[in-house]
């Protein structure tokens, strides 16, 4: 076969593959569009839900999972970089280390219920956290850890080792390499996996459904120790316990919940393309 005719044909066939996944996609964005759009309104964003959440809004839903994401985040970020600091700068390639990294390639497949549950039986019930912002948000960092810490692995791996020795050849230290050398050129990858966690932890419903979501709270959280409702939740709620609930409000729901995860991983984006600017290679 002509190398171009096999070329244009494995174009086409990747160009295909990209539609099937595409269109699925744009397609559901638009159902929910199109059914929700009609919901969305001041009262709806900024008001609490009322008459057994038939009306009213859904803005203890918005902050309760603003208030649960970003403390995960808060968490999971810093823990994650370190320890792949750690593993990827300091330590030795030996039994323990091959250990450690297959168990966070293991914890990446692990469900979320399992996860939920652990969060119960850990922070909700030993260590008496209650039901909480805190306890939910602990229960996400540690399900968020293995990509946070695979993908600022590899964003520290991407950083030519040619840095690292011209910084230690003029006598710098090497957590002053790996601080001011290192990270710096590896944020941009960091940043994405900040990216896909907020993207995952968002809509999560199983881990906050055991220790952080409620059915119904009407004031908005106090401290990190209140119970909050959280939107995944509360659009199950209204999805499948609340009869003659109207479709609009259900899929403006699911709306403002995309809208919001989008919102977040746009914010992210920005810092990465802010920090990818600042390399120098």
């Amino acid at each position: 076969m002509n190398p171009k005719t096999a070329q244009k044909i494995a174009f086409s066939l990747l160009f295909i593959v990209t539609l099937l996944i595409i269109v699925p996609v744009l397609l559901i964005v638009f159902i929910i569009v199109k059914e929700g759009a009609s919901a969305i309104s001041w009262e709806f964003l900024f008001t609490a839900p009322k008459d057994g959440m038939r009306a009213g809004g859904i803005f203890p839903a918005i902050v309760g999972t603003l208030s649960i994401v970003l403390c995960a985040i808060a968490v999971t970020l810093p823990m994650g970089v370190m320890a792949a600091i750690y593993l990827n700068e300091y330590a030795k390639d030996n039994l323990l280390t091959r250990i450690i990294k297959l168990s966070i390639v293991n914890l990446a497949g692990v469900p979320s219920v399992v996860y939920g549950l652990f969060g119960l039986a850990v922070f909700v019930m030993f260590l008496k956290m209650g039901v909480s912002i805190i306890a939910g948000a602990l229960t996400l960092s540690i399900m968020e850890l293995p990509v946070i810490i695979t993908t600022s692995r590899n964003a520290l791996n991407s950083v030519p080792q040619s840095f690292r020795e011209a910084s230690l050849s003029l006598g710098v230290s090497k957590w002053q390499t790996i601080r001011h050398v290192v990270l710096p050129n590896a944020l941009p990858g960091i940043m994405t996996g900040a990216i896909l966690s907020i993207a995952r932890i968002s809509g999560e419903t199983a881990p906050i459904l055991f220790t952080a979501a409620a059915f119904y709270v009407p004031h908005l959280p106090r401290s990190v120790f209140d119970q909050v409702m959280a939107l995944p939740y509360h659009l199950y709620i209204i999805s499948t316990q609340i009869p003659n609930m109207p479709a609009n409000i259900t899929y403006g729901t699911a709306l403002v919940l995309l809208v919001l995860v989008l919102a977040m991983s746009l914010a992210a984006i920005s810092m990465r393309i802010y920090f990818r600017k600042k390399k120098k290679w």
